[in-house]
């Protein structure tokens, strides 16, 4: 009834331990689930204490003495005065005070999960063997409990990670398409209509055949911005300078803009956890730079400095006026992405002496 129920693991667990102490009689019951890795209490829940005295206990205990020796051993254990025997390490401050004892290694599949112990049987001087019994299968019952919900957990993880790749590789599958159809026919096209307007002796036919070639090179840019934008392979198998490198490329042979890019390794390992945003929000701010800048050239520069790590983009562009300027779409979109970041934005610029926006992350 406890496995098939619907309950967190948390409440099956407590369950558990309320089974134990009535079936057995005990004044105070306690289960302790292991980390993963086995090397620290990670849950500890108690029966047969107030919330308050749970609270002042602190900490789990760390797995020593007794307790210890059921990780250690993996065998239980009926111990009719704990103060006599020699594994007997005592008790943190705070701790009820304790006389017999019985408890049982919580395992599974050959793994130790934890420990479930009793304490004080009411109305005897220690366990008896039937408690002893009735503490082993419970004990199993709380190692199945674990290993289900870890066995979920990793599945939960495991998918998650599986549609997040078949995710990535579609949007690469649809960029590749794009790329190598759609824009190659486009481009063919822009090629003939050039070829056809350098040809006319038709001054008014060339001129709208010059403005339709246009057309499909912006045309050709939009499809190559958005496969840019779709294209979270960019940094599948590259480091974050080397994707800010492959992106400055790009947006130099889209855009005319000369683009150089200054980054610290040791910056963009920190950010390394963070690269996606870190690209977005270049690429948010080159998109303002072509947009708005009419730059020439442009720099972006991820560094480590006093305050912190930062992302600068600097262009020589027309600039404007930031304390009479409101902030656009572009920049809001940049402010909000950092912040959310834990960042600060800064945007400096001079009428007719560029622009440079800087995004600050704690180092």
């Amino acid at each position: 009834m406890i496995l098939a129920s619907e309950l967190s693991l948390d409440a099956v667990l407590l369950r558990i331990v309320e089974l134990a102490v009535d079936l057995t009689g005990a004044r105070y019951g306690a289960l302790g689930v292991l980390t993963p890795e086995g090397k620290a209490i990670d849950e500890f829940i108690t029966v047969g204490i107030t919330p308050e005295e749970r609270a002042a206990l602190g900490d789990p205990p760390t797995g020593h003495g007794l307790l210890g020796a059921l990780i250690t051993e993996a065998r239980p254990l009926r111990i009719p005065d704990i103060s006599t025997d020699s594994r007997s390490v005592g008790f943190p401050p705070n701790h009820p005070p304790m006389t017999s004892l019985l408890g049982a290694p919580i395992t599974g599949r050959g793994r130790v999960f934890g420990n479930i112990y009793l304490t004080d049987k009411q109305g005897a001087e220690m366990f008896d063997e039937e408690d002893e019994r009735t503490l082993v299968i419970l004990a199993t019952q709380a190692a199945i409990a674990v290993e289900n919900a870890r066995l979920k957990d990793e599945t939960e993880r495991k998918s998650r990670e599986l549609q997040r790749l078949q995710v990535v590789e579609e949007r690469e599958r649809i960029g590749k398409e794009l790329h190598d159809g759609v824009i190659q026919s486009l481009f063919a096209v822009g090629m003939s209509l050039q070829g056809l307007a350098s040809s006319s002796s038709d001054a008014e036919t060339a001129r709208r055949l010059e403005v339709a070639v246009e057309d499909v090179d912006h045309a050709i840019r939009d499809l190559r911005n958005y496969i840019f934008g779709l294209r979270p392979g960019i940094l599948a198998d590259r480091q974050l300078d080397q994707a800010l490198k492959e992106m400055a490329s790009e947006f130099g042979s889209r855009s005319g803009v000369v683009t150089v890019v200054d980054v610290d390794s040791h910056a963009a390992s920190a950010l390394a956890s963070n690269a996606a945003d870190v690209v977005q929000l270049a690429r948010e701010a080159l998109s303002n730079v072509s947009r708005h800048g009419a730059a020439t050239t442009c720099r972006i520069a991820l560094q480590r400095g006093e305050s912190g790590l930062f992302l600068e983009i600097d262009d020589d562009g027309r600039g404007f006026d930031v304390d009479v300027t409101s902030w656009g779409m572009g920049l809001s979109n940049l402010r909000e992405r950092v912040e959310s970041l834990g960042g600060v934005l800064q945007v400096e610029s001079t009428p007719g002496e560029g622009t440079t926006v800087r995004a600050t992350f704690p180092s």
